[in-house]
């Protein structure tokens, strides 16, 4: 078979790390042993050094105000980006992102007449509405939004609640489902990575520790987390809370935390690259918290899912779509008050808690490898179908 060039185009890339992210990099690392020539398109990060696998393209790009270290691509004004995707003979374009990485992967497809895949992944008109809060201004660029699913081949969604926003926003038309995995290895023996986790974090077994990971903004209801550890403490004065991640919300969190008096009790975390430390750091968490009503398919509760350490989250929730109850997770009403209790429930229930967590690491642990088998095989139809 001749070989297949995949051209992924994303609006952030390493060393901004989020969902987004670790979606493309696996999709590229994988494409390339598997399928053909993968590059990464994505804007320019100053003072990054690209060191992957595959080959990296970045455009210019300015930083953002209001969310850093996000930053704005400019691929229009970019000339050496167009002689270099000039260069390139690729064989099908997947888009990760509706706006400047997206419409410069649209006008390139089209340009080359091969098909174009986009992925939706987030709930843009939160983005939006913070960023912006006027009505029209946001309605406007949902529409256009819209516009771009519209215009590229095929539609995917990385789960079936997220087909639903989509839906809100206006797009009717037809997609597929397509999973995200996860590039972390469920472990037969979970005890030697508990305990490098609890040395890392010098939280030693007689504690309880609770983990959020990820970026660190309001949008991921991060303030209702903080503000129901004051009842879980005093319920379960062994309770430990732990960050990972950066984002705009960081420092406010702290604030609150200690406003409340708690901040001796919580660990806040840098972002970790190293994903043999950020292993250890799941396995010594007892339950995940991640209480967002923004994100649509979340990696993390997946990636704490390898080393069972099952997720709370907000009931209803876009996310929640893949928690049952007591069985491979948990559910909370959104009200602080009522996620304390909930977590107040779970520590006293330890054989529960076990439960969840061998339920999570079964259900939820699909690696990147067999998605991305899925994905060379959904490329290779589509594109058996465009040549004819």
């Amino acid at each position: 078979m001749k070989d297949v060039t995949v051209g992924l185009f994303n609006d952030c890339y390493v060393p901004i790390m989020d969902g987004v992210t670790l979606t493309v990099r696996n999709y590229a690392y994988w494409l390339n042993k598997t399928l053909g020539p993968t590059y990464v398109v994505t804007p320019y990060v100053p003072q990054h050094v690209d060191n992957e696998p595959f080959p990296v393209i970045r455009f210019l790009s300015l930083p953002t105000i209001v969310r850093p270290p996000y930053r704005f691509g400019i691929p229009d004004l970019d000339l050496r980006l167009q002689i270099l995707l000039k260069r390139r003979d690729f064989s099908i374009i997947h888009a990760h992102s509706p706006f400047g990485a997206g419409q410069v992967a649209l006008k390139t497809a089209r340009e080359k007449g091969v098909p174009i895949v986009a992925t939706f992944h987030s709930k843009y008109r939160d983005d939006l509405q913070r960023v912006m809060p006027i009505k029209p201004i946001v309605d406007d660029q949902i529409k256009r939004i819209v516009e771009f699913y519209y215009s590229v081949n095929h539609v995917w969604v990385p789960q079936e609640s997220v087909a639903a926003t989509l839906r809100e926003y206006g797009y009717k038309g037809p997609y597929k489902v397509v999973e995200n995995g996860i590039d972390l290895k469920p472990p037969a023996t979970i005890a030697p990575f508990r305990e490098r986790g609890a040395a890392h974090l010098g939280l030693p077994e007689d504690l309880f520790v609770g983990l959020f990971v990820g970026q660190h903004i309001f949008e991921k209801n991060l303030e209702l987390l903080v503000r129901s550890l004051p009842a879980v403490m005093d319920a379960v004065p062994n309770f430990r809370m732990v960050f990972v991640g950066q984002g705009y919300a960081k420092e406010r969190l702290k604030e609150i935390a200690a406003e409340l008096g708690i901040a001796e009790k919580i660990v806040f975390h840098d972002v970790v690259y190293d994903r043999e430390i950020l292993k250890s750091i799941y396995a010594r968490a007892d339950l995940f918290l991640f209480p967002s009503l923004y994100d649509n398919a979340p990696l993390v509760v997946r990636e704490a899912a390898a080393f069972r350490t099952p997720a709370l989250l907000i009931k209803g929730s876009t996310a929640a779509e893949v928690i049952k109850d007591g069985e491979n997770g948990f559910l909370s009403p959104n009200d602080p008050v009522d996620y304390a209790a909930r977590i107040v429930s779970i520590v006293g229930d330890r054989r529960g808690l076990e439960t969840a967590g061998f339920g999570a690491q079964r259900t939820l642990c699909k690696s990147w490898e067999d998605v991305l088998r899925e994905v060379r095989d959904q490329y290779l139809e589509i594109l058996s179908h465009w040549a004819r």
